[in-house]
């Protein structure tokens, strides 16, 4: 087997792959092994590469070693986090993974309200540290997705309206470089490499360790309430004008899924703000009409941030496909009842995510994520547990894609982009501030050794 743009990795000699294993601290796993299928295995079902080696560091000084040898040795390089990876950039054929998932340091400050959390930590993870001392900061939807992926792409989550994007959070980052160089990017440090990583994806490094500002937040009012898929039209109506005069605190998605009753359409919310203020916002929702679940309560954060996890276990077949909406209008709006009317997987869904409040405050070049005029994400997964069913859901998935194409903006959120979209969906990802990324590529990894990414390609 060859890398792609790549050497041989069967070409190295074994004694050079025993002294690299042995100037390691963390762990070399490789094909043979015993736990090498268990290391190569990701969350998306659909990806089934296998690696050459695989780094388990254990810490900084692995990572940069790691780096030394696939670069002597012209190995295609992988790097995985702690968390999802969807699109399937986390492992490679024949090259070398970088695996952070062992790299759980973390430490609050909770006099200067910061955390400092290491590369292979999830957002349930931080979490944890974080409400011991009554604080949190953006991060995900779903407490397994992992600090890096999600920071480095931007980062929605439930408090984004109130208090910004991951991205908008982070503090300082410390980045191995392809040179093998560690660099601490932040304010007044390496301040271009701050400001492509925060929404340029892993393009420019191995990021080791994430420092972000906490804000204090006590028990949410969150939850969701659920209707009958036959309530799809008016439910989507009501949210749309319920959203667009929703204040900072409240942010709220609208999503379709198949409930053990039958497909439904429900609004997941989190209100982080005054408990009597916030049941005053969320008056009109709890007299649209009477759901047939709801859960909304006083809630610690936490609660939150797990509620969507057992909808997400890994080891399932992921098929994605997602842009901003140009506006949530009727007809996208029957468009969408209509094909989920069709889905072939319980397991699929649909999100229409509200964004706008902070999020929409930050200017579009003031960080790398530039797609900040979005009022609304269009989001699609299909998601089935066995190979033989592939055909089926990602027909539908295409099916859907094309039926929606009108409504649907060129730009995509980059932590959203699935298997397979295509250089063009890239650019349309990384928006207006794309040819600064270049720019910045050709000065931090003109070789392009990141590439296994959402990659930008330099042109020196």
């Amino acid at each position: 087997m060859e890398t792609d743009r790549g050497t041989p990795a069967a070409a190295i000699e074994r004694a050079t792959v025993e002294s690299f294993r042995a100037s390691l601290r963390g762990e070399l796993v490789v094909p043979g092994d015993e736990r090498y299928d268990v290391a190569r295995r990701i969350y998306n079902a659909m990806i089934d590469k296998h690696p050459a080696l695989i780094v388990r560091c254990a810490d900084v000084a692995d990572v940069m070693g790691a780096i030394e040898f696939a670069r002597t040795h012209g190995l295609q390089v992988a790097v995985r986090g702690g968390g999802h990876n969807v699109a399937g950039n986390a492992v490679c054929d024949d090259g070398m993974v970088i695996d952070l998932s062992g790299l759980k340091g973390t430490r609050v400050d909770p006099v200067r309200r910061t955390i400092r959390v290491e590369g292979g930590v999830t957002w349930g993870e931080l979490d944890r540290e974080a409400e011991a001392f009554g604080l949190a900061t953006t991060g995900g939807l779903i407490s397994t997705t992992g600090v890096a992926g999600l920071t480095l792409g931007g980062g929605c989550g439930w408090l984004m309206r109130k208090y910004g994007l991951a991205c908008d959070n982070l503090l300082s980052a410390d980045v191995v470089t392809a040179d093998g160089q560690l660099r601490i990017a932040g304010e007044g440090q390496d301040e271009d490499l701050f400001w492509a990583i925060r929404g340029g994806g892993g393009n420019f490094g191995v990021v080791t360790s994430f420092e972000y500002r906490l804000r204090p937040v006590g028990p949410v009012l969150g939850g969701m309430v659920a209707y009958p898929l036959a309530r799809a039209r008016d439910v989507l109506r009501f949210y749309r004008e319920f959203t667009a005069a929703a204040p900072d605190e409240l942010t709220a998605f609208a999503v379709f899924v198949t409930s053990p009753e039958g497909p439904v359409v429900a609004i997941l919310l989190c209100y982080c703000g005054s408990l009597a203020e916030g049941e005053a916002v969320l008056r009109p929702l709890r007299e649209f009409g009477p759901p047939a679940l709801d859960t909304i309560a006083a809630v610690p954060y936490t609660t939150i941030q797990t509620m969507l996890d057992a909808a997400f276990p890994p080891g399932l077949f992921h098929y994605w496909r997602s842009s901003f909406l140009k506006q949530l209008s009727d007809d996208a709006i029957d468009t969408v009842a209509e094909l989920f009317a069709r889905v072939p997987s319980p397991l699929s869904g649909i999100a229409i995510e509200h964004l706008g409040g902070a999020v929409g405050r930050v200017g579009e070049q003031e960080t790398a994520f530039s797609q900040r005029g979005a009022q609304y994400d269009f989001l699609a997964m299909s998601i089935w547990p066995d190979a033989t069913e592939s055909e089926s859901n990602m027909e539908w998935m295409r099916q859907l894609t094309q039926a929606m194409a009108p409504f649907l903006a060129s730009g995509v959120y980059v932590n959203y982009l699935g298997v397979g979209e295509g250089e063009a969906r890239v650019r349309a990802a990384y928006g207006a501030n794309y040819e600064r990324l270049v720019a910045l590529k050709n000065r931090y990894d003109p070789t392009n050794f990141f590439r296994m990414n959402h990659n930008i390609p330099p042109t020196v």
